[in-house]
């Protein structure tokens, strides 16, 4: 039985993956940034071969936690970092537990003699970091996909600058690297939909779909999507867990960073779904997911399934 650990395993994502790996019959690692708040993951000792499920403390800028988190792994996918929209000190709420966490966890894996497989669970920001907006080289119905020049704008949300260079800073060590004895995949997901394995409160996808639902917008931020009708490219948190598994145990993907998406819609259109209604508009496909298909094996599901799911 072999060991993986889940950074950010609790998690509105990480929690569906944990649920994966534990179905396929792995040991599973998670972590807690305060083992104390166990309404945090308790949710994941319901699910089904939890006796293989191990809870641990730690936080992503501490590197004797991660070497303790790390040790006998061996695989790790790293999904720890925070996703906010509501953001009062960018360096301290992001930008060091995205960027820093991630130099120091790839300094302590390539420490890790057991470690063959690394994941990094980056975001469509790794791309363009105006998402949901196109990037600023293309019009709204332009494609992009793994082969476009990522777009970097210091006007982007601070997430998704932050997780914008932590990607630059995974590629570095990739290039800088060429003969290390693991390989590292990266997936990056659009716009994550579906229903929580959790009642925590804390889910920005959550929060983000009861939003959605309810056209409530808490700030300029989300209003300018109702004002503009934006186009979002969403992805079913399922079809996520599944792609972050493939690309786990699949070999001859080092260095590959994958779309995980599916369907484009309009916000409008988003909230009639969320509400049971038909949509006004048909789905476009802006963010292609051809490489992931053919490589991971996914056939993704339409937007509807989870917009459902979340609903019921």
């Amino acid at each position: 039985m072999k060991t993986v650990g889940i950074i950010g395993g609790s998690g509105f994502i990480g929690s569906h993956i944990t649920k994966k790996f534990l179905q396929e019959g792995f040991k599973v690692r998670v972590s807690a940034t305060d083992i104390l708040k166990t309404e945090k993951y308790s949710h994941l000792k319901e699910l089904p071969h939890a006796e293989n499920l191990e809870i641990l403390p730690l936080k992503v800028e501490n590197k004797s936690q991660l070497k303790e988190f790390i040790k006998g792994c061996d695989i790790v996918v790293h999904g720890g970092t925070p996703f906010q929209l509501d953001v009062k000190d960018p360096k301290t709420e992001l930008f060091d537990p995205t960027i820093k966490g991630t130099e120091n966890f790839i300094e302590v894996i390539n420490e890790t003699p057991t470690i063959e497989k690394v994941v990094f669970i980056a975001s469509v920001a790794a791309f363009n970091t105006n998402f949901p907006l196109p990037p600023g080289n293309k019009s709204p119905h332009d494609s992009v996909d793994e082969n476009d020049t990522p777009f970097m704008s210091e006007e982007g949300h601070p997430y998704a600058q932050a997780k914008f260079i932590a990607n630059q800073t995974v590629e570095k060590f990739i290039n800088e690297h060429p003969n290390i004895d693991f390989e590292i995949t990266t997936v990056s997901p659009t716009g994550v939909m579906g229903k929580s394995l959790s009642n925590r409160e804390d889910s920005t996808s959550s929060g983000l779909q009861f939003l959605f639902k309810n056209k409530i917008a808490p700030n300029p931020f989300i209003q300018m999507f109702y004002d503009n009708d934006i186009e979002f490219a969403l992805v079913d948190v399922k079809d996520v867990a599944d792609g972050v598994y493939s690309a786990c145990i699949k070999k001859g993907l080092h260095g590959k960073n994958y779309l995980l998406t599916s369907e484009s819609w309009k916000v409008s259109d988003i909230t009639k779904m969320l509400n049971n209604e038909n949509p006004n508009g048909k789905a476009h496909i802006i963010y292609k997911n051809d490489a992931a298909k053919k490589d991971l094996g996914i056939e993704f599901n339409p937007v509807v399934i989870p917009l459902t799911e979340f609903n019921e």
